[in-house]
């Protein structure tokens, strides 16, 4: 494994160093913010070993050898926060599905069932040409999301 070296400036130990005494942040940044504390190569004085910041810290040293190699690669701020996520989901669900997964819901459940299963409606609505492919989890989180319960009838 490549080693890398962790030299830090005054304004970055100043900032590492404010990030682990006060405030209110993410625990892996605080983690990742001791990591580079205790790696830091000073003039003078004797840094800390990666075993012995693995044994402090109880983190594994190929977290500390990431945590540095981000550092002396790309910087402060991504060897704390780690890469931006930009990872975009696309929803299978508009309005108009929501819609009619909801009528489909209300309606009579299929002859030889007393009520509709998140399967069937979501095979259903495969069946009835709404979308290509659905899964119940989906038809679930819809449900669910507008507060239609199937749990409890009501009589009358």
């Amino acid at each position: 494994m490549e080693k890398y070296k962790v030299t830090l400036h005054e304004d970055e130990l100043s900032q590492l160093t404010e990030i682990v005494n006060k405030g209110s942040h993410k625990s892996q940044k605080v983690l990742n913010a001791l990591i580079l504390l205790n790696s830091n190569e000073k003039e003078g004085e004797i840094k800390s070993t990666n075993a012995e910041i693995s044994k402090i810290l109880h983190v594994s040293m190929r977290k500390i050898d990431r945590v540095k190699q981000r550092f002396v690669e790309e910087g402060l701020e991504i060897a704390l926060n780690g890469h931006p996520k930009n990872r975009e989901y696309l929803r299978k669900i508009d309005g108009d599905l929501e819609a009619h997964l909801l009528a489909l819901s209300c309606s009579k459940a299929p002859e030889g069932f007393a009520r509709w299963s998140l399967r069937m409606l979501a095979d259903k609505a495969v069946e009835l040409e709404y979308v290509d492919s659905l899964s119940y989890e989906t038809v679930r989180r819809t449900l669910k999301k507008t507060k239609l319960s199937h749990g409890k009838q009501k009589d009358g």
